[in-house]
């Protein structure tokens, strides 16, 4: 990138904006402290914006034309994507993210557009094979900074993807960018290497907390994860309705479910059981969200970030027990055998891959070879890295089999 870039504003003030042209307003009146189009930060890569859809929408778009979110569709959400067509991958969690995060935000007259576009865009940086995928990729590539899926999310958007002859990546608003890479909070150092090089350039203010659109889309980040991950785990017998029965939480639901209904087929079930649990967390998360906004009373989107605690939240006994509802998704379901069964060979695939293209980089396709130039070892190890974490399931095991002329089965 080597356009300069739009001043950034005090943080005590609402942004006054850097976006060119007329800059369209969402249709609904937002509350004072959801993020405005006309306050946005503006864009690294100065552009004329659209006149029919506000700065925020269009980030939405060109997300989800961009081939990184196509990626989505065959990368591993718990499941490795070839193993049934039911079963979540990335694409179709995100889009149940992001239909959670778009209807918190039209409750709390936030911006839909900007909650939406992030929720879109919080998985675009992993690795294939899920969590397993990233975990190895880290490990193997300690030597030069690891590998972080928020990290790499932003190097995809900011320097990746290639789709418009005057910049690279998508040229996203900075608030976009924010909400990318600290959804989940605040970030101290040190920073993962794409975070701190780009935040060298554009500041990304990783100390505070991000804008209430952000903290939303985390938040049903994990609604959607906890209902969709007990859908999938029913459906896969890796746990039965007895055993959810006496889960934390989602016990409750079990019971009322069945004192309702009685027997029912799983597919009823299962739609019942999501219905009230997920209605019973989005209730809490808008009851205690308001109450932490009115006590705060921000009065604008940056007095959300400077509110030095997170104003989209749980109850604390709603966060208990949904943490406890994790902790027995993760005993039943992420460690269950069947599903550790793949995880050896997945992590095998990702550490062989990068080790041999960073041998010899000449096993990569020409133009990803050309990348690494003559600069080294570490350069063909940095190619070799964003390589592989573009990667789908499928391709992965692809390229596998064309490097070591071995075919892995996970």
């Amino acid at each position: 990138m080597t356009a300069s870039k739009p001043p950034a504003p005090a943080n005590d003030a609402e942004p006054t904006g850097h976006l060119l042209g007329p800059v369209i307003e969402p249709p609904a009146l937002l509350a004072p402290f959801a993020t405005h189009p006309a306050g946005s930060r503006g864009r690294f890569h100065p552009e004329s914006e659209s006149p029919t859809r506000t700065c925020y929408s269009r980030d939405r778009d060109r997300i989800i034309h961009s081939t990184a979110f196509r990626r989505l569709k065959h990368k591993t959400q718990v499941f490795v994507q070839h193993e049934g067509d039911y079963y979540r991958t990335r694409l179709t969690h995100s889009l149940e993210v992001a239909q959670l995060a778009r209807s918190l935000a039209r409750t709390l007259q936030c911006d839909e557009d900007l909650a939406e576009t992030v929720a879109l865009a919080h998985d675009l940086g992993h690795t294939p094979f899920g969590h397993t995928g990233e975990e190895a990729l880290d490990a193997v590539t300690k030597d030069i900074g690891g590998f972080d899926h928020n990290a790499h999310a932003l190097r995809l958007v900011t320097k990746l993807e290639h789709r418009y002859a005057d910049f690279d990546g998508l040229n996203l608003t900075w608030e976009t960018l924010e909400g990318i890479v600290k959804h989940n909070g605040p970030l101290a150092p040190p920073l993962a290497g794409p975070i701190q090089s780009f935040n060298a350039r554009w500041p990304l203010d990783v100390s505070t907390w991000p804008g209430i659109e952000a903290q939303l889309a985390a938040l049903s980040d994990d609604i959607a994860y906890i209902n969709h991950d007990i859908d999938d785990g029913l459906r896969a017998g890796l746990f039965t309705v007895a055993d959810l029965g006496e889960a934390p939480l989602a016990g409750d639901h079990v019971r009322g479910v069945t004192s309702r209904y009685g027997e029912l087929e799983l597919s009823r079930f299962v739609g019942e059981l999501i219905r009230t649990l997920m209605g019973s967390l989005l209730d809490d998360l808008l009851a205690e969200t308001r109450r932490k906004l009115a006590a705060a009373a921000p009065a604008n989107a940056a007095a959300v970030r400077q509110a030095g605690k997170a104003l989209a939240a749980f109850s604390p006994l709603r966060w208990q027990q949904v943490k406890a509802l994790k902790k027995f998704l993760m005993e039943r379901m992420y460690r269950h055998p069947q599903v550790l069964s793949t995880r050896e060979r997945a992590t095998a695939v990702v550490t062989d891959l990068y080790e041999a293209f960073r041998a010899d980089p000449d096993l990569l396709p020409p133009d990803w070879a050309a990348l690494c130039g003559a600069a080294g070892d570490t350069a063909s190890g940095r190619v070799a890295r964003d390589y592989i974490a573009g990667m789908t399931d499928n391709y992965a095991l692809s390229e596998y089999e064309r490097v070591f002329c071995n075919r892995i089965a996970l």
